[in-house]
């Protein structure tokens, strides 16, 4: 296994951990691939990826691409001579790319395959009311997310679950997934197959301003998986309306309370202790926002400080 010369290939946090993982288990890992450092902060100074600064740390060769398909960087890769690419939250990477290594490529995705192809299969899952997610290991090939599956984990999701909590359990099951994947591919232990070609295949599209915004309108339930699903990162988002005012606040945690009401849908119902929003049978109660200028907070602290207008409401 140590003469199995691996590339890694990943971007954010969530790639972090299964790099780490790799190391750990001294597998010999000879490059990281990731993408190019990025202004970030109010400075706006140029920082790298997540996994670049763990990759430093670790004094691990690093690759920074504009351009996958660039002559130089293929020629760089190539001089590596992995036997393996492994890939987490990272580009689409060219055929160029992934067929390179002798045993392929594979990629490690936040969702039980076929379900949830595409971007964002984390916040979706919880989205849409999936009772569970997992983690599946599968190889690259021309199209997203559609390779020969290797290996896969299920995890439950609760019902008061977020992104992040959802997150933080796909990566505990992902990067131990990765090391069998690795393991098993190493011993010949594992027969790929193919994903189906229309049954139980579902999308989960890029996160927008557009869809992480809120709509009142839609069924109580729905509303809080949505708020759910886009917590803590990149958080659901509305319109606080008042005395003629709009200001945009976030939502990061909230309940659905069943209950018969005539209030006009956005209507808000405050105090002291608690923000409620009517929907359509019933209330959103808001346990956590952020309000424009200040930081995330929870609902007491905001309504011990903040007084909302009568006509106040969410749109």
């Amino acid at each position: 296994m140590k003469d199995l010369r691996i590339v890694f290939m990943g971007t954010p946090d969530f790639a972090v951990g299964c790099l780490k993982e790799i190391v750990d288990n001294e597998l010999n890992v000879v490059a990281v691939v990731t993408t190019p450092d990025r202004p970030a902060g109010r400075g706006r100074k140029l920082r790298g990826s997540a996994v670049k600064e763990y990759a430093v740390k670790q004094d691990l060769p690093i690759l920074q691409p504009e351009n996958l398909k660039d002559k130089d960087f293929l020629d760089s890769l190539k001089a590596f001579k992995a036997d393996l690419f492994v890939v987490v939250a990272f580009r689409l990477l060219p055929k160029a790319v992934w067929a390179m290594p002798p045993m392929g490529t594979f990629n490690l995705h936040a969702s039980l395959l076929p379900k949830y192809r595409g971007a964002a299969p984390i916040n979706w899952a919880i989205i849409e009311g999936e009772k569970e997610s997992g983690v599946t290991t599968f190889l690259l090939d021309e199209k997203i997310d559609t390779g020969e599956i290797l290996l896969s984990e299920k995890v439950t999701i609760t019902p008061e679950e977020t992104a992040g909590t959802l997150h933080d359990k796909l990566l505990d099951k992902g990067k131990k997934l990765v090391i069998t994947t690795i393991k098993k591919l190493a011993a010949n232990e594992i027969k790929p197959k193919k994903q189906k070609d229309v049954e139980g295949i579902t999308y989960a599209p890029k996160l927008t301003s557009e869809n992480m915004r809120i709509d009142w309108s839609k069924d109580g339930h729905e509303i809080e998986r949505h708020i759910r699903g886009m917590s803590p990162y990149p958080s659901a988002w509305t319109e606080l309306e008042e005395d003629g005012e709009r200001k945009k606040v976030k939502i990061y945690f909230a309940l659905f309370e069943e209950a018969p009401h005539d209030n006009e849908i956005g209507t808000i119902i405050a105090n002291k202790k608690e923000l409620k929003v009517a929907v359509s049978k019933g209330y959103i109660n808001i346990l956590e926002m952020q309000m424009p200028g200040r930081r995330k907070m929870p609902i007491l602290d905001i309504c011990n400080g903040y007084t909302f207008s009568k006509n106040a409401r969410m749109c």
